[in-house]
């Protein structure tokens, strides 16, 4: 969830990420290369994604181009497809179109110098704000002390760093939050009561934690989780936290927490008894094929779904015969038990008296279990806000669980990955605006090898670090600027040393602005509500 690692690059010239070819007419950002070996996600390390496609495949993220129509004034990043992939996005945008409560959060590890890879994450929290989300943005300090053995002293020093630029790049404090892990009692405190939801198993396997691993470094991810719940803390609320997608591992454990969290779940129900969700979808799907009217008193009974789905060859019920077996077992245990549709209330972790006041909150008719209640008149979405509205009432957190928006590596100006150990590759914030505009100058690009064969072939955009500084941060908001370079170059109209020098003039004027505006927002960062300095300092 933090954004310290060194943004990387995305292999270039191979096709763009949905796999179709890039015409002029659609920017796109960078292509993400296919044909990589395995994706590793690795929150701390360094782990590059060369083909954003596996990310589709192997991690379940969605990409972004599908929910893009249904956000309001989207950013330019999400035009431009350098954010690329979501999860669970569209509640978020939705929040925003209706203006309705919604939030965004995003957490830096300050372990160096703020850098333009950092700022696609303060554009996307100060964009959220601007559509009306209630933003939070945090300084990781408790990871980069227990993770990466920072002093506090280290850490204070490049935590006011972040800030500054965060706030010159519009972030609005005093309708934001701004905290540091280490200072945030509720959010310390929220991080005991998700711990007793974790274990080291799942640590083990979602992070590779062994027995060398320090107790500090897992407590650290306990509070990622915390920190990523923390907008629901008051009501709960769609939330969205812009990462890169080597920080996909928090976001996955988050909303298998957010849901462990909640006192009741709700599902879909044919039968008193619990079915698994494939065993589900074949009784429903036998539940519309089979007429009641054929059976004896006009009843479809679980005797009569087994008797038919025994019946039916297994390839058609696309399911193993072990899952077969099981669900024939629990029907013929069924017996003349009717099937019928109902929504069941599961009692997760509810207290008697959250259980009770559900019961008393479902209207019509409705049957009562030890641990469950089965509702025939209400539907999943009106049941899942009455689950949530009780479980609040009742003293639980109701959290939704935290969707997600990624952001494409960035390539180094030397070629291969940007790293913060190579000051040539990356460019940072605090730059000498002429360091910055040399830095660029000197850039690897994706050009010809002569000027004449420029001309008679085009330059290679999609693999040139430069164009990637014009589609992520120096053409703005300015699609047509952006789209106008790209067709250019690939064109033949537009050679490197042009190109390089305007794209160099216009980094420039961008540090010398942001670092005026840093100068600027100095009183305002003093005034936060934020504490500059740690408390654990000795």
């Amino acid at each position: 969830m933090t954004g310290d690692d060194p943004l990387e690059e995305s292999e270039p010239g191979e096709p763009i990420a949905d796999g179709g070819e890039r015409s002029s007419s659609e920017l796109r950002s960078d292509g993400g290369a296919a044909g990589a070996d395995e994706v590793a996600l690795d929150p701390w390390g360094s782990s590059s994604v060369s083909d954003y496609r596996k990310l589709f495949e192997e991690f379940g993220i969605e990409e972004f181009d599908e929910v893009l129509e249904e956000v309001p004034n989207p950013h330019y990043l999400m035009r431009r497809g350098v954010i690329f992939g979501h999860r669970d996005y569209r509640p978020v945008a939705e929040a925003m179109r209706e203006d309705e409560p919604a939030a965004v959060l995003s957490g830096f590890m300050p372990t160096g110098d703020p850098h333009i890879g950092h700022k696609l994450v303060f554009d996307e929290i100060v964009w959220h704000q601007q559509q009306g989300a209630d933003a939070y943005a945090l300084i990781a300090d408790l990871e980069a002390n227990a993770a990466r053995g920072m002093t506090w002293e280290e850490i204070d020093e490049h935590a006011r760093s972040y800030l500054l630029s965060l706030l010159a790049l519009g972030f609005d404090p005093e309708e934001g939050t701004l905290y540091r892990q280490s200072t945030n009692r509720e959010v310390q405190d929220l991080a005991f009561d998700l711990g007793a939801e974790a274990n080291f198993s799942e640590f083990q396997s979602i992070y590779g934690f062994d027995g060398e691993t320090d107790v500090s470094h897992m407590q650290s991810v306990v509070t990622q989780m915390a920190d990523i719940l923390y907008p629901q803390l008051e009501e709960p609320k769609p939330t969205v936290i812009p990462v890169g997608p080597d920080q996909d591992p928090h976001v996955r454990l988050a909303r298998d927490l957010a849901e462990r969290m909640r006192f009741f779940k709700v599902s879909e129900a044919y039968a008193s008894f619990e079915l698994e969700p494939e065993e589900r979808d074949i009784v429903a799907d036998f539940y519309k094929r089979l007429d009641p009217a054929e059976f004896d008193d006009d009843m479809l009974r679980c005797t009569h779904v087994a008797e038919a789905i025994a019946e039916t060859p297994l390839e058609e019920l696309a399911v193993d015969a072990s899952t077969l077996d099981d669900l024939l077992t629990k029907l013929e245990e069924g017996g003349m038990e009717p099937v019928r549709p109902r929504t069941r209330f599961f009692d997760r972790r509810a207290t008697d008296e959250a259980f009770d006041a559900l019961i008393d909150a479902i209207d019509g008719e409705k049957r009562v279990y030890e641990n469950h209640v089965d509702a025939f008149e209400i539907d999943l979405a009106e049941a899942e806000e009455l689950a949530r509205e009780v479980e609040v009432d009742n003293g639980g957190y109701g959290f939704q669980p935290p969707s997600s928006i990624y952001h494409r590596f960035m390539t180094g100006l030397t070629g291969g990955k940007m790293s913060s150990s190579i000051p040539a590759s990356h460019i940072s914030l605090l730059d000498d605006p002429e360091d910055g505009y040399n830095k660029v100058k000197s850039a690897t690009t994706g050009g010809r090898e002569t000027a004449e064969e420029q001309r008679e072939k085009g330059g290679k955009a999609d693999e040139c670090p430069v164009y990637e500084l014009y589609a992520y941060l120096l053409a703005g908001d300015d699609d047509e600027f952006a789209k106008r370079v790209y067709d250019e170059c690939v064109g033949g109209e537009r050679l490197c040393g042009d190109c390089k020098e305007q794209a160099a003039q216009l980094m420039k004027e961008f540090l010398e602005d942001h670092q005026e505006k840093r100068e600027e927002v100095e009183e305002l960062l003093e005034d936060a509500d934020i504490e500059l300095e740690s408390p654990r300092r000795r």
